[in-house]
């Protein structure tokens, strides 16, 4: 019996042929809103052909708390404690940022010791936020080693943090016109124990994702976005820098004093998933070395600004001994901190990005409009433009190295 000749061209084609026949139709699924990978409660509308994304559109609101109409409703300190939960893995620095607008409406600026005080602050709150960020990123990529260095690093900022206002989460420490209260004795020795022990550890943490072949295969070439596209989708901290573009609020509109101390601003080049790891790694290192500047600068003074009566409480120990700041007190706290009619904007450099608030005032101590410019909401909308053409196990990693946070989305 003859045997049939079969070429390889032949073997191609019945292959591409069963390959139509069995691919189906294709599909449209939902990811969240109660999902791992989403990093809180996202849903992702995804459309796939096969394990390819061909569109993925994130919908929000499982959140929505209407932060902005509730500090319409308030004095301005009484909507402190909801900036906590804005950025909620870092959220003292959303305290400073809403502060630093009011104080700005105020006309009013805060003493150097305060203002000191604030950027330690600020800047252990990037690093809980990084830290929490690399942990949960190494997660998403299949490294779980590393959520438990990064998270060991963050325990030890929650006890700082505890001892600094006596909350490990949700401080509300900020004042409108200064701090809750002075700096106890002996912190900033913590503080610099603290940060002198975590270099090290970054220099582990860097080894052992950094450089592991699966994490680089999976983050490389990931994700990209050109610095055309952040700048268009108004993209900002880390995932901005990530893409080549070298903007820092704290270097090009310096605020609290950032401008006495030496730091590097890393940025990126291909605008990947990698890149976006690497930028808020070194991030953390600057963090570092701006904490123990601040440390060795440490000026003396009043944490809060004394000429600001109507707006910042006396002391504890003058409103229970006289009549006048008993009544200033009462004041401020039925009243709220009285501003001037106008309006303002200002944002600071948040983990995230650009934190922004935007204030409108009609005299008082309840702001008439309030808006906030949520880093998150902006980053999350590049999405649709960067996830079509990926892997479906591409998404959680491409989530991940944009590290947002829900509650600074929704709002």
């Amino acid at each position: 019996m003859a045997v049939k000749e079969i070429s390889i061209g032949d073997i191609g084609a019945r292959a591409a042929a069963a390959d139509e026949e069995f691919k189906g139709d294709e599909m449209v699924i939902n990811m969240g809103p109660s999902h791992p990978a989403t990093h809180g409660v996202l849903r992702l509308k995804v459309e796939v052909n096969g394990e390819t994304v061909k569109a993925c559109d994130p919908i929000i609101g499982y959140l929505h708390r209407g932060d902005e109409k509730i500090a319409e409703n308030m004095t301005y300190n009484q909507f402190i404690p909801y900036t906590d939960r804005l950025d909620y893995i870092g959220p003292i620095h959303n305290n400073v940022t809403f502060a630093i607008a009011v104080e700005r409406l105020a006309k009013l600026e805060v003493p150097p010791r305060c203002q000191a005080i604030r950027v330690i602050c600020c800047e252990l709150a990037r690093l809980q936020s990084h830290l929490l960020g690399a942990g949960v990123y190494g997660m998403d990529t299949g490294a779980l080693t590393v959520f438990m260095y990064t998270f060991t690093q963050r325990e030890k900022l929650y006890t700082l943090m505890e001892q600094l206002t006596g909350a490990r989460f949700t401080t509300s420490y900020t004042r409108i016109g200064g701090l809750a209260r002075d700096i106890p004795e002996g912190w900033l020795g913590h503080v610099r124990k603290v940060v002198d022990e975590m270099e090290p550890v970054l220099d582990e943490i860097d080894a052992l994702l950094s450089r592991n072949r699966i994490f680089y295969d999976r983050t490389v070439g990931v994700g990209v976005i050109t610095k055309e596209d952040a700048i268009a989708y108004g993209l900002t901290g880390p995932c901005l820098r990530a893409s080549g573009v070298p903007l820092d609020l704290r270097k090009d509109k310096p605020y609290c004093g950032y401008e006495q101390y030496d730091f590097d601003v890393p940025i990126g080049t291909n605008g990947d998933s990698y890149d976006r790891w690497l930028v808020r790694l070194e991030e953390m290192r600057q963090s570092i070395r701006i904490i123990k500047q601040a440390i060795d600068k440490m000026p003396d003074g009043p944490f809060y600004a004394e000429e600001a009566k109507k707006i910042f409480a006396p002391p504890k120990k003058k409103i229970l001994t006289s009549m006048e700041e008993l009544i200033q007190n009462f004041m401020i706290v039925t009243e709220g901190p009285q501003m001037p009619p106008g309006e303002v904007y200002f944002e600071a450099e948040n983990p995230k990005g650009a934190l922004g608030f935007y204030i409108v005032s009609r005299g008082g101590g309840v702001p008439y409009r309030l808006k906030i410019r949520s880093p998150s909401f902006c980053n999350l909308s590049i999405v649709p433009k960067i996830m079509p053409g990926h892997m479906i196990a591409d998404i959680p990693v491409i989530l991940g190295s944009l590290d947002f946070v829900m509650g600074e989305c929704d709002r």
